[in-house]
């Protein structure tokens, strides 16, 4: 086993001073140990160019791999909720309409569309709801009742919706339930018609406590992390099918977020109160068999990893940190990912 730490300090300027002089704003121990055979990642400890962007509580990351950009939602008073950078780090612009209180992101686009969906998690006037906006932040589409939840389906109603993904074809499939009444897994269509959904609490299998992360592999299965079991439930994306769960991975602690690397050999699970992010062997195609745990990314207490999302063009991992305020950017090593390593 390899175990190496190393420490990344942040500096930015602080406004209460003279621009010649640089605090120290976020002094986290960034701490990175790696136990494995060999390392996958490392740190770019250039990204962003501009950390102090970061004002609030970064609860959420969204790769626009089509068009290279990277979305933050975060969280706090006065502030900018939605935040938008190059994936080489540049900052390009900010939004604050309609967005009350994010807790998941999606960058869904097209050669034709850059969209954005946030789940929306307020309980103001724009709560319980989640959102379409094009890349400048203009409102494209809500969906739920707008500051009311609620279990219905028609009208259909969120509590606390986590995550959403949406798949090539523009279906959409939805995790509700961040604590809230609701402890659900729909899919929707592109027109929003509810196809398929699995919506009762519990242990067994399609059951949910606290579905907080959802996505989709490229052989046609659905991955949710069910937090609260300290598992990750696997279904069939056609037919909502329960094909099986990982929990052996997840005796501390319950994934937060799942996301899939672009070759789609392994799977990124964050687990939040360990900050600690896991790459995890894929199964095959028709098993789901145990988890296998690859390589172990453990971050420094508190820093509290919550989503995170992967750059289907590089490969890079992007992880939102509730705790450290910021989202921090890890990228393959050379030689290790041929398929998708850039220089």
């Amino acid at each position: 086993m390899i175990h190496r730490r190393f420490s990344v300090f942040f500096l930015s300027p602080d406004p209460t001073t003279p621009p010649n002089n640089l605090q120290v704003l976020r002094k986290f121990a960034f701490q990175v140990s790696w136990t494995t055979k060999e390392i996958l990642y490392r740190l770019d400890v250039e990204w962003p160019n501009r950390p102090e962007y970061f004002t609030g509580t970064t609860f959420c990351v969204a790769i626009d791999s089509l068009s290279g950009l990277v979305y933050v939602a975060q969280r706090g008073d006065n502030i900018p909720k939605v935040l938008v950078f190059t994936e080489d780090g540049y900052f390009l612009r900010s939004w604050n309409y309609t967005v009350d209180t994010p807790h998941g992101i999606f960058a869904a686009s097209t050669l034709h569309e850059q969209s954005v969906w946030i789940t929306d998690v307020g309980s103001g006037s724009y709560g319980h709801t989640i959102k379409k906006y094009n890349s400048f932040g203009d409102l494209v589409q809500v969906l739920g009742t707008p500051g009311k939840k609620g279990t219905g389906l028609t009208p259909l109603q969120f509590d606390n919706p986590a995550e959403l993904y949406v798949d090539d074809t523009g279906d959409i499939y939805i995790v509700d339930g961040d604590g809230g009444l609701n402890n659900r897994l729909i899919k929707l269509s592109q027109d929003f018609m509810i196809l398929w959904l699995h919506g009762e609490r519990g242990t067994g299998p399609a059951k949910f406590n606290i579905p907080h992360s959802v996505t989709v592999d490229s052989a046609g299965r659905v991955w949710v992390a069910d937090r609260g079991n300290k598992r990750i439930q696997v279904f069939d994306k056609d037919t909502g099918e329960w094909l099986g769960a990982w929990n052996n991975c997840f005796t501390e602690e319950g994934p937060s977020s799942v996301r899939f690397t672009p070759d789609g050999k392994y799977v990124i699970v964050a687990q939040l109160n360990l900050s600690r992010v896991l790459l995890v062997a894929a199964p095959p195609v028709g098993s789901i068999g145990n988890c296998s745990v690859i390589n172990t990314i453990q971050l420094a207490d508190q820093v509290l990893p919550h989503l995170v999302d992967v750059s289907g063009k590089t490969g890079a991992i992007y992880v939102a940190e509730i705790g450290a305020k910021q989202v921090q950017k890890y990228v393959p090593v050379e030689g290790y990912f041929p398929s998708f390593t850039h220089s």
